[in-house]
């Protein structure tokens, strides 16, 4: 298997490492590809594609961390809030095949929004909240 984020975390690309702790990692986009300064990526060291296929316990360790970066740009950078945006599957736009999270720190007035403008044009016969509680019904429960 051959990806980008695993070769950042083995070492065998570099990267500019915000934070690394045990299952999780963050570091900066790159530059042509930051929505804000300090926009940064938050992923689980273990590949996993998207939130479909990770680990519970590797989702919580990347969240904290998720949670220490917004901290972070709140302090370092003060940023008055931060966006937390995620793709996960083929269907999503998800540019990279590893589960990640991206933490853009933003400001009054900072001259952009990462809101989607537009809605789906799918449509789903029956009743999508019938059929989600039935889906969430068959997964393991959390105790």
């Amino acid at each position: 298997m051959n990806c980008v984020f695993c070769d950042l975390v083995a070492g065998r690309a570099p990267a500019r490492w915000v934070g690394r702790e045990e299952g999780a990692a963050a570091f900066l986009t790159l530059p042509e590809r930051a929505l804000a300064p300090g926009h940064t990526l938050v992923i689980p060291t273990e590949h996993a594609v998207g939130l479909q296929d990770v680990s519970p316990q590797a989702l919580m360790r990347v969240m904290a961390l998720v949670q220490k970066v917004a901290h972070a740009m709140a302090v370092g950078l003060g940023a008055a809030g931060v966006n937390v945006l995620n793709a996960s599957g083929p269907g999503s736009e998800q540019s990279v095949p590893h589960l990640h999270f991206h933490v853009v720190p933003r400001w009054p007035d900072d001259g952009f929004t990462t809101w989607p403008r537009e809605r789906s044009r799918r449509i789903i016969t029956g009743d999508p909240g019938a059929a989600l509680a039935a889906a969430v019904g068959i997964l393991p429960s959390a105790e």
